[in-house]
């Protein structure tokens, strides 16, 4: 018999059994959020909405200033703005926003950008109000309820890598339509009615030329910034398959623009349809 024979072995502790207590209850003690997986509370869908919900009116709660700073940059850097999703995910166990701030920005720059449009259109005080309403809740909300449920069904169901990967949060789907909504709202509402009067109005190529290229840059953006916002996730695979209407817009504007279509004056008359 080996001279060992008598030895006998035994597992050694882990670091957190020699420290007292386990790796859970150190996240518990620790001032800072826990990560992800150690989360114990956290909140369902209809929770998470009606907590939403509940703050829209209550501005003092509301952080404005970081709302304008998402704007600004959804314009100049907007992977910065996803960068902040990323760390809301890791802190409070969703990608989408708490904090209704940026809603309510965007419906205020709706209101003052379609005031500014009702009067470019030559509208009366109740036409002006029936169109801030249709822009408001029909070509924001309304439409943009349609592409978020489009977009989360569609990840959910065949972008995800695996059946065992979280869910896409519906409201993160809507937030990532409110990004890509703002760009577009700013190019088409208020920097083109500058010009529109002068010269998108006429009858001149270099007219459907510029009308048609605002439209190209704003749907640029909204197709971008939408691409930005699912591949940000590491989950999904084949997000670049957002990218294929690209191409097929700018062929869009190139043939409109051949054919001599004004891309601006078939929308002010479709405006004109909805409130006379």
């Amino acid at each position: 018999m080996s001279q060992y024979s008598h030895v006998k072995y035994t597992a050694s502790p882990t670091p957190s059994v020699v420290s007292g207590y386990s790796s859970a209850s150190r996240f518990q003690q620790s001032p800072l959020p826990p990560p992800v997986g150690y989360r114990k509370n956290c909140l369902s869908a209809t929770s998470k909405s009606y907590k939403y919900l509940r703050r829209l009116l209550k501005f003092n709660q509301m952080d404005f200033e970081f709302a304008l700073w998402q704007m600004i940059y959804l314009f100049i850097a907007p992977q910065k703005v996803y960068r902040n999703f990323n760390y809301r995910k890791q802190t409070k166990s969703q990608f989408a926003r708490d904090d209704p701030a940026f809603l309510v920005l965007l419906v205020v720059c709706l209101c003052v950008t379609s005031l500014g449009f009702a009067y470019v259109l030559g509208l009366s005080f109740w036409q002006s109000i029936s169109f801030i309403f249709y822009v408001v809740f029909v070509d924001c909300i309304f439409a943009g309820i349609i592409i978020a449920s489009f977009f989360w069904a569609v990840t959910n169901r065949y972008l995800r890598t695996n059946s065992l990967e979280p869910d896409i949060e519906w409201g993160y789907a809507f937030d990532v339509h409110l990004n890509a909504f703002f760009p577009p709202l700013m190019l088409l509402h208020f920097i083109q009615l500058f010009f529109y009067n002068w010269l998108i109005s006429q009858t001149w190529f270099i007219s459907r030329f510029l009308g048609n290229t605002f439209w190209l840059l704003a749907m640029g953006y909204y197709v971008y910034i939408t691409f930005l916002g699912y591949n940000c996730i590491p989950h999904l695979k084949n997000t670049r398959l957002i990218l294929i209407a690209l191409p097929i817009i700018f062929l869009l504007y190139l043939i409109v623009t051949i054919i001599g279509w004004n891309a601006t004056i078939s929308f002010i008359n479709f405006y004109k349809y909805r409130v006379y």
